[in-house]
Parts: C-alpha cells; structure tokens; sequence
C-alpha cells in the first residue's frame, strides 16, 4: 500500500506539472489564435494541442520517475501504450469541453476551463493512472523473447529480491523418451 501511495503522489506531481503546460497552452492559444472568435472549433482545437504537449512532458516525468522500478525492456511498446492511454484520456478531457461549450451553451473561458481542466482532468486522471500502473508500466507484464525457439513467453527478469514471492516458480526438466536413442 505504501508503495501504491508513493506511486500515486510521484504521478501527481508529474501530472501537475503537465496540468501547468496544458493550461496555460490552452490559455494561450483560447485567447489569441484559436478563440471562437476566430475558429468556432477553436476551444476544442487549442484543447488537443495543449494536452499534447502535456502528455510529451508527462511521458518523460513518468517513465523517469513515476513508474521508474519497472521493467525497461519494451520502451517502444509502452510509448505507444502510453500514447493510447493518453489519447483515451485526453478524449475524456476534450468530451467535457464538448459537452460544456457545444451542448450545454456555456462558452465563457472560465466554463470552458471548469469543464477540461476540473471535470476532465479529474475523471482523465484516475483512467490514466489506473492504465499506466496496471497496464503500460507494469512490472508484471510478459514478454516475448526473441531467442526462445518456439516463441514461448517468458516473465521478465528482474534482480534478486523485486520478484514477488507468488510469482516465483521452479521448473523441472524433462525426458523426451521418443527421441531417447537417437
């Protein structure tokens, strides 16, 4: 559990130097280039920008240091997972904008940053953790080894003492009769 904690605070302060970025982009951007003024769809354009960028911040700060005890062996694959959790949870932030500005008619810059910076991030952020810990940053996660003959999975290997003791199995070697006098 303690673990789990410090987990949890190490993300949150990652994530709030992402929240940092992707405010005052998204400030910015609102407020010149991308206002509705300007682009009806700005809102929502200077959203995915702004939280892209974030999400490049937040891909560093995690990997770095959020989840950094876990395996390194997969860095292109758990980018690419990183990337898809952080789309999915951008999408949460990007609906609530949606929802706010198009659907429920408040347009004003203080609605629109309650709706993707409060409601969004909140319910964004419990998604993107949830999938960063148990999925993309997992320690648990299999791998496929490229020199096991058959393409069998195998459980990463970590140092001594970092294998949970549940996991730990022994394997005992076996006889091929048919081939025994060959």
């Amino acid at each position: 559990m303690r673990k789990l904690l410090g987990q949890f605070l190490r993300f949150g302060v990652v994530g709030l130097g992402g929240l940092v970025i992707d405010v005052a982009v998204f400030n910015l951007l609102r407020l010149t280039i991308l206002s509705p003024d300007v682009l009806h769809e700005g809102p929502v354009i200077a959203k995915i920008i702004s939280t892209t960028l974030a999400i490049g911040a937040n891909w560093i700060g995690n990997r770095r240091w959020t989840f950094a005890t876990s395996a390194r062996t997969r860095a292109t694959r758990e980018g690419v997972e990183f990337a898809l959790v952080s789309i999915a949870g951008m999408g949460i932030g990007v609906l609530s904008l949606w929802v706010s500005h198009y659907v429920l008619g408040y347009t004003s810059l203080l609605a629109d940053n309650i709706a993707t910076n409060v409601v969004g991030l909140a319910l964004g952020a419990f998604f993107r953790f949830a999938l960063y810990r148990w999925w993309v940053f997992s320690p648990h996660r299999e791998v496929v080894t490229a020199n096991s003959g058959l393409g069998a999975t195998e459980s990463a290997v970590r140092p001594a003492g970092l294998a949970p003791l549940h996991r730990v199995q022994t394997v005992s070697t076996v006889e091929d009769r048919a081939h025994r006098n060959d």
